[in-house]
């Protein structure tokens, strides 16, 4: 993808990155122009052209919003961060986004989670083990008042507790399905259960690591996962 570059567009690619990494973004075109000591027009067609060779990318043809390119032509890491809320426990009543309970943030490549007001809550016992969500992880969720058949999601049970289990609507009752044998399904009636969020990932800390189960279809490692729309897998880092 990439070549050398003149020296002028060589300065100016150092200098947006010089800056991404100490500041996390991109700096203004004038700002660029200041710091450089050359024209604003002058690193506008700068840009333009690292942009045609493919080292950087804009949002659109007028936005000012510009993302320095990896050779796989992402975004790099220092640009795709973003942090969400951990929920700390849910308020019935409240969108996710409005709950006053946070225990405190967590970072995510924003390349795979792409969703908006999405968040985080930890999860507490085994019974969605087989399913690859252990105790102690943290399920990132994609907030949401519905779900299809199957989905796991995060559903708030009287106005109380908050639970990720499979979800499945029936005619004359809600089912919330653990995925793990020691434990039996349980129906609700359809005003006892609030979906507030499909499970999208799984995030597990490094304490985890030494009390993942081994047992065929339990995740074997994976410090962050993602999810299909149906439910499976996808591990970020080598070795289930």
């Amino acid at each position: 993808m990439q070549s050398s570059l003149p020296p002028k567009q060589q300065r100016l690619l150092d200098y947006l990155h010089d800056r991404v990494r100490r500041d996390g973004a991109v700096p203004s075109l004038r700002e660029a122009a200041a710091d450089l000591g050359v024209s604003h027009a002058a690193v506008a067609q700068g840009v333009r052209t690292l942009e045609e060779k493919g080292y950087v990318r804009r949002e659109g043809r007028y936005s000012r919003n510009l993302y320095l390119l990896n050779p796989m032509r992402e975004a790099v890491a220092a640009q795709r961060w973003r942090e969400v809320p951990v929920v700390g426990r849910i308020t019935a009543g409240l969108p996710i986004y409005a709950q006053q309970e946070w225990d405190g943030s967590l970072v995510l490549d924003a390349a795979l989670f792409r969703g908006a007001n999405l968040f985080a809550l930890r999860v507490q016992g085994d019974s969605m083990c087989d399913a690859g969500i252990l105790d102690g992880d943290l399920a990132i969720c994609e907030p949401r008042q519905y779900a299809q058949n199957g989905e796991i999601v995060v559903a708030l049970i009287e106005a109380e507790e908050a639970t990720v289990k499979r979800f499945y609507l029936h005619g004359d009752h809600i089912e919330l399905r653990p995925a793990n044998d020691r434990y039996r399904p349980v129906r609700y009636g359809f005003e006892q259960v609030l979906v507030q969020g499909k499970v999208v990932g799984i995030q597990r800390g490094p304490a985890g690591i030494d009390h993942l189960p081994t047992q065929r279809g339990r995740t074997a490692t994976g410090m962050q996962e993602t999810m299909n729309p149906h439910g499976a897998r996808r591990h970020n880092q080598e070795g289930e």
